[in-house]
Formats: C-alpha cells, structure tokens, sequence
C-alpha cells in the first residue's frame, strides 16, 4: 500500500500537482488501529489532469466517479505472495479540492446551501469534511502532517467535533453525516462535543431525506460496532432513530414483570445486541427478537404475557427490512431467528430427538445465529442463572451436532417420495399426496419410522387412505 502511495505522489510532484492522503487512513494511523484497504487521497489537480498521471502507475482499473465530485477511482491488484493468502484488491479513490461558494443574492434559506466547486487549497477542502478527527492530511513525501482544525487534540481527547463553527452547516452538507457521529462513537468510544450534539438533535428529521440504502449502510456499521448498544443508545437520545427503526423506540417503558420490578423491553435488548456476536444477521435477530413485546403486551392475574409476540415480532422485522432495502436472503434469515427465538429458548433436557431435530430443520441455515441468540437472550445479573442458561444453550448445540452426524449417515427422508405413493396407490398427483408425505416424515423426525422403512410406510399410508385421513 505504501509503494502505491509514494509512486503516486512521485508522479503528481513531477507534474507539478500536490497529492495527500486525508480522512481515516490518517485517524486510523494516528490511532494505531487497522485500516481499511480503501485509501483517501486528495489533490490541486482536476479530474482530466488526474487520469493521465495515475495511468502510468498501471492500475488495472480507473474509475471516474462523477464529474459534479471529482473523483476519480483507482484499483490495484496487489500480487500474491507465496505460501499466503491473496491480498486484498487496494481501492484509491483520489478527489479534486473541494470548495463553497456562498451567493449573497439569494435568500437566506438559499444562501445556506452553498453551490460545491473546485478548489485551489488543501485547507478548503478541509473545511469541508464531516469532523476534525477526519480532517487531517499527511504528505506521503515528506511524511508532514496537516491539522487546521485541531483533530489531533480531539483524537487525544477522544471527542467527535465538527468541522468549523457551524456544526449545523456541516450536516446540511449531508444529514447522514449525523449517523455516521453516532458511529464513529460506536466504532471508536468516542463521546460527541456538546454542539455537535445539539447540532445533530435539532436537525435529526433531516435524516429522513436520506436514502434508506445510505441509512441502512451506516446502521449496519453500528450494530457489528464493538459497542452496539452505545451506538443504539445515541441513535434514540439524538432523534435519529425515527430514520431507521421507529418500532425499536416503542420499547422504551414497556415492563416485563408488574410493579416495573424488572428492566424493560428497551434495556433488555440492549444489552442483548451487545451480548450477540458481532456478526450482522445475529445482531439484526439481537435487536429485532422483541420487536412485538410492545403490541402484544398483557396482564393477567398480576402476570405480564407477550403471547405471539414471536409471531408478530417476524412479520414486523420483514417490514423493517424491507424498508431499508435488504434482499430477500437476509430477510428470511432474521426473520427466522425472530420466529424460533422462543422455542430455542425453551429447550430443555426433556426434548425429544424428534423435538430437536424439527428445530434444526426449521432453522436451517440459521441455526448457529439462533443458538448464539439464546445466548445473549439471557441477561440477568445473576451469575448463577447466567450460567444454567449457557449450560442449556450448550447442550442443544451438542445434542443438534449430534443428530446432525447422524442424519449424514442415515439422511432425515421419507422412506416413500411422492413418485413411489403414486405408483403404489395407482393415482395421479393430488391434494391427498401432501398429508401423506408429511405424515411419513414426521414419524421419521420423531423417530417412530426407520428411513429405509418401505413396507412400514407403506402401510401407515395405506391406513391413512383407507382412514379418509389424505
């Protein structure tokens, strides 16, 4: 990464160009944390003077992001050592100074919305970036640092500040700005300076305006965050969570023992998105697994219910995602965990194979996110019941591995296919096809029916036909 770097600003020096690197490569060096492969870079040249030089480091693609922005994107196929895995490609996007103009003609509404431009100077350009933690520069040649806006003394302080005096113009600019303060809190356990904060909570609605792609790109950075529920906790205090999951705030208050004897709803999936790995589907399942609690709340004989609220619960995340424009696979994933989350938690010892194994099957492909939900689902203070519960989720994922060793050598089928009751019965494809097919394959679940059991099939169909059963 460094040698692509170095020849770049080699080249742009010999034409007579400036070249630096900005934004989080630079943050993420000073805070001696990894970086992304996506480097930042800025120069004085614009986009038609930007394409000739950096052809002659061969990378193998060149991108023109847009006129109106002035970038211009590089990838690098970086070479594959022996005996390693391949790098990743390094993506480098390099963007023509930025600058504002301001038209006094206009009205004062207008007036706010400056028209972008190019720029001239590295300080400009600056000016125009979210916080002064992101608006620092380093020359690649000379390795100088250019800090205007005193990012180094907030990276130290570990405060979000934003750029200039006028925390309200940076996220008029760009309202996502405002979530992605909340994330960089999140990703960093920074706290946001006092008029940051009150910029962003007096113009939260502006999120609204937002793409629901862009909003749902930055929330997914905040949920696998090392810190979800500081990020959460953010979203809702500054009003931004009305943009993103306005179920989520109908949380707040709702008990789930009489008396407010216990932490609410709202707390307790808090802190059960921050128990879940930080894999995006489980965190999602984390922060939607009691989305319904609220709508299906009741009390009776001085007991609080929730009944059905799994069901309801996986309808309302279907929606939620939908919203925020995730595909239809991830969808049914979380869905899935909403759906099942109380029948995993309720297993205990006594469980059949049979019982067992139909979750296994209606989980599929979720189930290790499911498994991992109990987990975090449990979030009493109590040592004890802590560990009783991770003892219970550990002896259903030893009993579902093995049944699942088993089903690979014995696979879970119907000893009859649909082909075979067809031929013996001597009748065509029908509605009297499906009882008997899953009638069969239950017996095999609960384990009542050998798979290679043909002549037992047989007959447990033929007295379900002759019963008037199928």
């Amino acid at each position: 990464m460094r040698e692509v770097i170095q020849e770049l600003a080699e080249r742009f020096r010999a034409a007579h160009y400036a070249l630096y690197v900005v934004g989080g490569t630079v943050r993420d060096e000073l805070l001696g944390r990894p970086s992304s492969p996506d480097i930042d870079l800025t120069t004085d040249a614009v986009p038609e003077a930007v394409k000739p030089i950096v052809a002659t480091t061969r990378p193998s693609a060149i991108v023109l992001v847009g006129e109106r922005f002035g970038t211009v994107r590089l990838l690098y196929t970086q070479p594959t050592r022996e005996a390693t895995e391949p790098l990743p490609d390094l993506i480098v996007e390099i963007t023509t100074y930025r600058s504002e103009v301001y038209h006094s003609e206009l009205t004062t509404a207008d007036a706010r919305k400056p028209e972008v431009v190019f720029g001239t100077r590295l300080e400009d350009d600056l000016l125009r970036r979210d916080f002064t933690i992101n608006a620092m520069a380093r020359d690649p040649l000379t390795g100088t640092l250019i800090d205007p806006f005193g990012g180094q003394d907030d990276l130290a302080a570990r405060v979000l500040r934003a750029v200039g005096n006028d925390p309200e113009q940076r996220f008029l600019e760009d309202p996502l700005r405002m979530l992605r303060a909340v994330r960089f809190a999140a990703q960093l356990d920074f706290s946001i300076e006092p008029a940051t904060a009150e910029a962003i909570l007096l113009q939260a609605p502006m999120l609204e305006k937002v793409s629901k792609e862009r909003i749902r790109d930055e929330f997914n950075k905040i949920l696998v965050s090392p810190r979800p529920m500081q990020g959460l906790r953010l979203a809702v205090d500054l009003g931004l969570m009305p943009a993103i999951v306005p179920e989520f705030l109908e949380l707040r208050g709702v008990g789930q023992q009489p008396g407010g004897r216990s932490k609410d709803v709202y707390e307790h999936v808090l802190r059960v998105v921050h128990n879940t790995p930080p894999d995006l589907a489980a965190r999602w399942g984390g922060l939607l697994h009691d989305i319904a609690k609220p709508r299906t709340r009741t009390v009776e004989n001085n007991q609080v219910h929730f009944f059905g609220h799994e069901d309801l619960g996986a309808v309302m995340a279907r929606d939620i995602l939908r919203r925020l424009h995730f595909d239809r696979p991830f969808i049914d994933h979380v869905a899935r965990l909403v759906k099942l989350h109380m029948r995993s938690d309720a297993y205990a010892p006594e469980w059949t194979d049979g019982a067992v194994r139909r979750l296994m099957l209606d989980a599929g492909d979720s189930l290790p996110d499911l498994l991992a939900l109990s987990r975090a689902d449990i979030t009493s203070y109590r040592q004890d019941k802590l560990a009783r519960a991770a003892a219970r989720v550990s002896e259903l994922e030893a009993r579902c591995e093995q049944l699942r060793e088993e089903a690979e050598r014995v696979p879970i089928r119907a000893p009859l296919d649909g082909n075979e009751l067809m031929v013996i019965f001597g009748r065509g494809p029908g509605p009297w096809l499906k009882p008997v097919k899953e009638r069969l394959l239950g017996m095999v679940i609960d384990g009542q029916l050998a798979p290679d059991d043909k002549v037992g099939a047989e007959a447990i169909a033929r007295a379900m036909l002759d019963a008037g059963d199928a």
